[in-house]
């Protein structure tokens, strides 16, 4: 018989395996390799993630950590920049490389890229890469040199690095030390002598599906394939991965709903207890992003559109209990925080407890000015 618990219980153990509850003392490889990675579309609500998993840190660890190649940055999930570890990245690289969308009719008739044009894309891009690093413009020279090439010149330039992605997927570059306001890119081993590389889809599946679940269940194959990839890869070969590795997942119950577990977790499970613990995580934070803002159990689906906005951007928010209960954001010397009216009365010590917590991260004086809404 499965095991039956419910969601305040199974939030609580989700805030401990991604070190909010209690916080944790992982070095900040440790706290990306937990989270499956970071999302670093903005670099400082990167670093904040990172920081606030860690009881003891400092300003500049997450930039120390690329230039020591304990971190790499590049796109991967949801085709979004994310922070990386070299040692189980590519599995993560690997799955979303699998679903090859770049060989779509659709693909080749935008971009005039047959698969040999890819084939050769792909050459230059390793040759030009090996040993060194190039900016966006050195890059493109290289790859425009060739003249069957010459056309996609304009594409590459685009900061939305649709064409770049593809070879980020397969391990062929990310992202180097910026020289000033300029990006560079590099292969993924000579940015990481840790890096271990790309492993076939059927392998990575393994490390990638149990990370996952490490870290984000109770959860289901759709909130994996949301988090992963958003469409990039078919139905069919995600039911694969799983049968694959239905032996390591138990089924369980959560308020009658079904959903799965690592198997080696289920007495933590079982012996979860619900939290009040109160937490402040930044814009992009992987506590959202994992379960996806669908995911009603997190984010309220009535205030989804306060997290959720335009153009993509996430907001910072206020965990309590593992629910979104309100949204937060530097005013000056303050940390407003719009607390969710239906949510009750606002926990106002625990708020300024978090308050005084980030003020000692960010080293500034902060004041809380709380508001429901």
């Amino acid at each position: 018989m499965p095991l039956k618990t419910t969601w305040d219980r199974a939030l609580a153990r989700r805030m401990s395996r991604q070190l909010l509850e209690p916080v944790g003392a992982l070095p900040v490889s440790g706290v990306v390799r937990r989270l499956c990675g970071v999302q670093t579309q903005v670099a400082s609500t990167a670093e904040l993630a990172v920081r606030v998993r860690r009881r003891s840190s400092r300003p500049g660890e997450v930039g120390r950590a690329l230039a020591e190649g304990r971190l790499i940055k590049t796109w991967a999930m949801r085709g979004t920049l994310h922070l990386l570890t070299p040692e189980e990245g590519g599995a993560f690289l690997s799955l979303i490389a699998a679903g090859r969308s770049w060989e779509r009719p659709s693909w080749e008739r935008y971009f005039g890229l047959t698969r040999k044009h890819w084939d050769l894309y792909r050459e230059v891009v390793r040759e030009a890469l090996d040993g060194g690093e190039l900016t966006r413009e050195e890059l493109i020279a290289a790859v425009t040199a060739k003249r069957a090439l010459a056309h996609v010149g304009k594409e590459l330039r685009s900061g939305w690095g649709t064409l770049l992605k593809p070879l980020a997927w397969q391990g062929e570059l990310c992202f180097g030390p910026s020289r000033g306001n300029r990006v560079t890119f590099m292969s993924p081993g000579t940015a990481s002598a840790r890096w271990t590389g790309v492993p076939d889809p059927e392998v990575a599946a393994r490390t990638a599906i149990a990370a996952y679940f490490t870290a984000y269940a109770p959860a289901t194959i759709d909130s994996f394939h949301r988090w992963l990839s958003r469409g990039r890869i078919s139905r069919r070969q995600l039911r694969a991965w799983f049968e694959a590795v239905a032996d390591r997942l138990a089924k369980i119950e959560v308020d009658g709903e079904t959903q799965y577990v690592l198997a080696k977790d289920i007495d933590e499970l079982a012996s979860a207890k619900p939290t009040k613990a109160v937490r402040f995580v930044p814009g992009f934070d992987q506590y959202v992003l994992g379960a996806g803002t669908e995911d009603a159990h997190v984010i309220p689906a009535r205030r989804r559109r306060a997290v959720s906005m335009v153009a993509g951007w996430i907001s910072p928010v206020v965990v309590a209990g593992g629910v979104v209960r309100g949204t937060w954001k530097l005013d000056g010397d303050a940390v407003s925080v719009a607390w969710f009216r239906e949510s009750g009365p606002a926990p106002k010590q625990s708020l300024r407890d978090e308050v005084a917590r980030l003020a000692v991260i960010l080293g500034r004086d902060l004041e809380p000015k709380i508001a429901p809404i």
